[in-house]
């Protein structure tokens, strides 16, 4: 089938190959991998990463992020593609959620969490947001549906955003998950959370991004 595009522009302006404009793939790619280093390194969260490991992360933040700020925008409309805006880690961004994945990780690792084991109680009073986080949770196969049946990535990509922005709702207005006294409470918040981080690196291995575990 046929596909139209939109035209991606620059801060700058349009990209225009007889004005010299076009920008070159492979350098683009290292430019968001230099600017993922530099925020990176200004967050302070890589104790403990070698540097190697530490490479491999800078570069699957920056094309993460270059991938995600393309695929959010519908592919017939045009859009504006900022490179610094793009590596921001708060905002509708690929390092925002990949930084929410690591995030929810390491909760689960803090907590000892073993899926395994989990048994979850069917009578708990639950707040309206661990029933939001629920509902889109809920919502991932028709969105991936949506998405197949209009040719559209960009449905995919904003639905994580919106879940990554509701469990970040979630995570500051409950109590400290791995605190909670309540045994069958923390056993179904930290079900949910795996279950988040589940269909975060899901949503984003469809659209071609990989998470993090630690970041």
């Amino acid at each position: 089938l046929p596909f139209r595009y939109g035209m991606v522009e620059l801060p700058s302006g349009k990209m225009k190959s007889r004005e010299g404009t076009v920008v070159d793939a492979d350098e683009l790619m290292e430019e968001m991998t230099d600017t993922a280093r530099e925020i990176a390194q200004e967050q302070g969260k890589l104790e403990g990463m070698s540097d190697a490991d530490k490479e491999d992360l800078y570069k699957m933040i920056g094309l993460g992020a270059l991938k995600y700020f393309m695929l959010k925008v519908d592919p017939k409309k045009s859009m504006m593609f900022d490179p610094k805006e793009s590596v921001d880690f708060q905002g509708n961004t690929g390092p925002f959620i990949q930084y929410t994945h690591a995030r929810i990780k390491s909760i689960l690792k803090k907590s000892g969490f073993e899926q395994g084991d989990l048994k979850v109680a069917t009578d708990l009073a639950l707040t309206d947001k661990d029933a939001a986080v629920i509902k889109l949770l809920q919502q991932y196969p028709e969105t991936i549906e949506a998405a197949a049946r209009n040719y559209s990535p960009a449905l995919v990509a904003n639905y994580v955003y919106e879940l990554v922005k509701e469990f970040n709702s979630f995570y500051q207005n409950v109590p400290k998950i791995v605190e909670e006294s309540n045994v069958n409470m923390k056993q179904f918040r930290l079900l949910l959370c795996f279950k988040t981080a589940a269909v975060i690196k899901s949503a984003c291995g469809l659209l071609g991004i990989e998470v993090p575990e630690q970041m």
